[in-house]
């Protein structure tokens, strides 16, 4: 679970995935001009777009978090550099293969009664 108030951001362009939460806190920093241990959520993705590690900063000491998909790729913003910034449900979203960016609701009631 993500505390309240922690902002999400996705790296844009692809990230060399054998980087370790040194080498990728470091890419926040001098890449992204953000601070890796500001408390906020950071998430870079593969060549292969298969792959996603996420870092995050407690306050107490730094996470690296990683995923993999079986079939499919993650969805990622075209742009080659910078940052995008995501919402929880977005994240999570991202994080279980679904278009974040226009999620398609499944059902939707047709009246309340």
């Amino acid at each position: 679970m993500i505390p309240s108030g922690v902002c999400v951001w996705i790296a844009m362009g692809h990230t060399d995935m054998r980087r370790g939460m040194q080498g990728l806190a470091l890419q926040v920093q001098q890449g992204l001009s953000r601070d890796p241990h500001g408390g906020d959520l950071f998430v870079f993705r593969g060549r292969s777009g298969s792959l996603v590690k996420i870092i995050w900063h407690d306050g107490l000491g730094m996470s690296l978090y990683s995923k993999r998909l079986e079939r499919g790729r993650f969805i990622w913003p075209s742009a080659a550099d910078g940052a995008v910034r995501l919402t929880q449900a977005q994240l999570f979203c991202l994080l279980d293969g679904i278009e974040w960016r226009n999620p398609q609701y499944s059902w939707r009631p047709a009246s309340a009664g």
